[in-house]
């Protein structure tokens, strides 16, 4: 895997259902190296620290390999890397392989696979499409959310090296598609409920599925 994009976001200001907002998903690829911190990336814009940011959602990768994909479903668009909210746009990137729990070198920084990124209405907005939620669960291709083991910063053309892989086997697409199930596959709720790299309200709701 390797990165073929840093996109940083500033605060911009939308207008949904009658009010206006302020969101951080417009990203846009920077010609500098962007570092990854415990609960963010620097000078990247983090409005609702709710939902985004943190320490289990300090930075979003996201496969520059799905790209062609969404360009045929939204050809009118204003493409660049960057379009999904995405900090780092990485070729290569394999959900139903990448372990929640993997370990990498990229950079100078150390991640470690977190979660899937489940999908609000502030992708519609920067789709202009609230449909585009539908689609992009049912593509299963959601990218992943990493924590920073180790500060650092990542450059444009950087390898994402495997420095451990998790011994629990639970994939970020097997986790994205437990999450949608409407009636839970027992084993991946075990191996989730396990997977001590999941954050800990995640696993703690699925323990009703026992």
């Amino acid at each position: 895997m390797k990165v073929v994009s840093t996109n940083i976001g500033k605060p911009t200001k939308v207008l949904w259902n009658g009010e206006t907002i302020e969101t951080g998903i417009y990203k846009y690829p920077v010609n500098e190296p962007i570092l990854l911190q415990k609960e963010d990336v620097a000078k990247d814009a983090v409005i609702d620290r709710k939902h985004h940011g943190g320490i289990y959602k300090a930075c979003y990768l996201f496969s520059a390999d799905n790209y062609d994909f969404w360009k045929k479903k939204y050809p009118n668009l204003d493409w660049d890397w960057g379009m999904f909210g995405e900090n780092l746009t990485v070729t290569g990137l394999d959900e139903s392989k990448i372990r929640i729990g993997n370990i990498y070198k990229i950079g100078t920084a150390l991640v470690q696979v977190t979660q899937p990124r489940e999908p609000c209405f502030k992708l519609g907005i920067r789709f202009k499409d609230q449909n585009i939620l539908k689609q992009f669960i049912h593509n299963e291709k959601p990218g992943t959310y990493v924590k920073i083991l180790e500060e650092g910063t990542v450059t444009n053309d950087a390898d994402l090296n495997l420095v451990e892989q998790s011994v629990n086997a639970l994939t970020v697409k097997q986790f994205y598609q437990l999450l949608y199930m409407r009636k839970k596959d027992s084993a991946l709720v075990d191996l989730a409920i396990n997977n001590i790299a999941l954050p800990p309200h995640k696993r703690e709701n699925l323990k009703r599925y026992t």
